[in-house]
């Protein structure tokens, strides 16, 4: 678990650091990235956690969970604006705040990588740390992109970076409270893929479609749910 929790969460460092390659990068280009980061996580959800929440549980406690997750965010959300890291130009508060909200974003993400490896399962837990590794990537660009409107490219590597530890330290919490109470592990599960859901489709969707590019978007969005679904096929 420790590595494949620790890669999933450095990731979004390791994303921050292609601002070097890709300092220019157009709104096209940002909403493509979006857009596919949604659709890795969408299929990482109904593809991965859902299913194996089912397995473990029943299907009330499946939409039990998934319900708990949207409104869990959607409370939490209200104290923090709508993330746009594409198309804000603000640079006061709001950048700290911006910040927070990717912060509360990791959240949900870390918290289905520990709830997957509690399950004594090594292949879901891999494929699901994969997957948010993977989307990770240019979410942690994307932010790096953000921040350097107004600081040195170093500084906002670090900080993509330590935004991903809230994931290491939230995917612990949920496979210590998952691993011990087993009966948690489908609500956890489900509860995961909620919130997450929400994220797709309350922050990252409506964001790809900012500048007007929801077609084009498109193809990266389906490029990301079928990559992820071939991966999880392969990974188990």
């Amino acid at each position: 678990m420790l590595l494949g929790t620790l890669c999933s969460a450095l990731s979004t460092g390791l994303g921050a650091c292609l601002i070097w390659l890709f300092k220019d990068l157009n709104h096209k280009g940002k909403d493509s990235l979006l857009a596919f980061s949604a659709g890795v996580m969408l299929s990482a959800v109904v593809y991965g956690l859902l299913p194996e929440a089912k397995a473990h549980g029943s299907v009330l406690v499946l939409i039990l969970g998934v319900f708990i997750g949207v409104v869990t965010l959607h409370a939490m959300e209200r104290t923090l604006p709508h993330m746009d890291l594409v198309h804000n130009n603000q640079m006061d508060i709001k950048t700290i705040l911006v910040v927070g909200a990717l912060v509360l974003h990791n959240i949900p993400e870390g918290l289905s990588v520990g709830v997957s490896y509690a399950d004594k399962t090594e292949s879901i837990g891999g494929a699901v740390a994969f997957a948010i590794g993977l989307q990770n990537l240019p979410e942690g660009l994307l932010c790096a992109l953000f921040l350097s409107r107004s600081m040195a490219k170093w500084k906002t590597v670090i900080i993509s970076t330590l935004t991903g530890f809230v994931e290491l330290i939230a995917a612990y919490i949920g496979y210590g409270v998952a691993y011990w109470i087993e009966g948690l592990i489908p609500l956890g599960l489900s509860f995961a893929g909620g919130a997450m859901l929400y994220l797709v489709f309350v922050e990252l969707i409506p964001e790809s479609h900012g500048d007007g590019n929801a077609r084009i978007s498109t193809y990266p969005f389906v490029g990301g749910i079928l990559l992820m679904m071939i991966l999880l096929q392969t990974w188990n």
